[in-house]
């Protein structure tokens, strides 16, 4: 550990004991998690240390029913027994392509518990994706959900393929330390290209959790939505977490608003993971959708994963209460900045200030720090970055700070606004325009449901700015959207072109994928 690190660590410390991560045990319950911890590290001890702790609490409430810390410790043991008599050893692939439910966990655990590398396939994947990431992250076991049994024609993993809804076998004692420890690779999002494999090493100490727990007050005991798919980095950060925390993870393998809406009331539900999308659809559904709910139990709403916006910041407090936080990161550099409640309440489109642990720079396109309220790229360090592409390939570094693909400004408050992507800036005639800013004006147009915003090839111009519309209205007019931005931005920030659509094109994170949009 750097002497740097020693302040951040006793205050992720302090606040890992207030939320109840960390907590008094029983010797014989201390020492089986310790050895749990000491023989698997945190990606494979966490269900054991709850286990150890609360062998009888709700570890997960899915389709199927209740599912205990101790039975999902003795499900992943048992799983990680068999597949080691199959011959898989410490560092060899195991993907997970599964919904959000028990098996994702059961088949996470026992992977790590075998100190595999565990590869988590996006459920969206087509049979090529899954047969081209397979043949490339190097796949020895897969476990999956059977409607995926036909996409998976062609894959034929060395140490075959385990169904999710199979038996996990029947020896449930601890299976031996493996020789090295469990790596997580997390694929990115592909809204440009081909995802891309994003591995990341067990996280150095405290700091990464405590960074959290300094920003949002999750307790331990309580009960969690989980609506956020667990093969995202999002989901899973927060599925290992609320494992941790000793709280009942409630898992839908289908996100359905309605039926999330209702689960918050059902289950007195203390938080919800959600990606804005989600969060938005919710909210769709109307006053009368919520009328008969009680949600007052709901302390926390949990966002990131795509651009949430003001529009969506300020809906979601006027209807839920002060109870939204805001994480600003990515795959590779993990997490940088968080908007608390106070933050969205005070600027909307904010995604707040930077984490424990972290450093967030903005730089020109010489790497010179840009003056406060200038736009430059965003760079990050923390100690939770990922180790670089499984290709060979990394994002750019500077200075030890890697970049977050996103350009943005800090305000005077130390808050920082994203601006859009780096690699989306269009040079239209001559001037800058940053599409995010033109679909943050947008989404504020009452006759807007959601909306994104491109550069295409102009002959005159290099680039042109195209816009597609949702309407809400449908009296909404290509006139009227170019209207309303000439009157709130410069004129050369008018779209040229604008599309109506039923629907943007998303991935089931929520990330609109314009590579398709650039086809239209």
């Amino acid at each position: 550990m750097k002497l740097g690190q020693v302040p951040d660590e006793l205050a992720s410390l302090r606040d890992c004991v207030r939320a109840g991560f960390l907590g008094p045990m029983s010797p014989p319950a201390l020492l089986a998690a310790a050895r749990g911890i000491r023989a698997y590290g945190p990606m494979g001890g966490l269900v054991g240390l709850s286990a150890a702790r609360f062998p009888g609490r709700n570890a997960v409430l899915d389709e199927q029913g209740p599912v205990t810390f101790a039975e999902l410790d003795a499900q992943s043991n048992a799983l990680a027994n068999s597949w080691r008599t199959l011959g898989l050893n410490a560092g060899d692939g195991v993907a997970i392509l599964a919904r959000n439910h028990r098996g994702f966990l059961q088949a996470t655990f026992a992977a790590a518990k075998c100190g595999a590398r565990v590869v988590l396939l996006n459920s969206d994947f087509s049979g090529p994706q899954i047969r081209e990431v397979a043949g490339r992250e190097g796949v020895d076991l897969l476990a999956f959900d059977e409607e995926y049994a036909d996409a998976l024609e062609g894959v034929a993993p060395r140490h075959g393929r385990w169904r999710t809804d199979e038996p996990v076998g029947d020896d449930t004692t601890a299976p031996p330390a493996p020789a090295t420890r469990a790596k997580i690779v997390v694929l990115t999002s592909g809204t440009t290209g081909s995802p891309k494999g994003a591995p990341r090493s067990e996280p150095p100490g405290l700091t990464p959790v405590g960074a959290i727990l300094d920003k949002v007050p999750f307790r331990s005991g309580r009960t969690v939505e989980l609506c956020a798919p667990m093969f995202h980095s999002l989901g899973f950060a927060q599925a290992m977490l609320q494992i941790g925390l000793g709280n009942t993870l409630v898992l839908r393998r289908r996100f359905d608003p309605l039926a999330t809406l209702r689960s918050l009331d059902t289950n007195a539900v203390d938080a919800m993971i959600v990606v804005p999308v989600m969060l938005q659809r919710m909210l769709d559904l109307g006053d009368e959708a919520r009328a008969d709910l009680d949600l007052s139990r709901l302390r926390i709403v949990f966002v990131a994963g795509s651009q949430l916006g003001a529009e969506l910041a300020t809906r979601a407090a006027a209807v839920l209460g002060p109870v939204l936080h805001n994480l600003y990161g990515s795959t590779e550099v993990a997490y940088a900045t968080m908007a608390t409640p106070e933050d969205l309440a005070a600027e909307p489109a904010c995604v707040g200030r930077v984490m424990r642990g972290a450093v967030v720079r903005l730089l020109d396109a010489d790497g010179h720090e840009v003056a406060l309220g200038e736009t430059g790229r965003i760079f990050v360090a923390n100690t939770m970055q990922f180790d670089g592409y499984t290709s060979g390939e990394t994002k750019t570094v500077i200075g030890g700070l890697m970049s977050s693909g996103d350009v943005g400004h800090f305000d005077a408050h130390g808050r920082l606004f994203v601006d859009g992507r780096d690699d989306e800036m269009i040079v239209s005639g001559g001037e800058n325009v940053f599409p995010r800013e033109i679909e943050e004006l947008l989404e504020l147009h009452p006759g807007v449901v959601e909306v994104a915003a491109i550069g295409v090839p102009d002959e005159t111009f290099g680039q042109r700015l195209r816009v597609f519309v949702v309407r809400r209205d449908s009296a909404l007019t290509e006139d009227d959207v170019k209207a309303h931005v000439k009157e709130n931005l410069a004129r050369y920030k008018v779209p040229r072109d604008v599309l109506f659509l039923d629907e943007l094109p998303r991935n089931p994170t929520g990330k609109v994928l314009k590579r398709e949009l650039a086809g239209r």
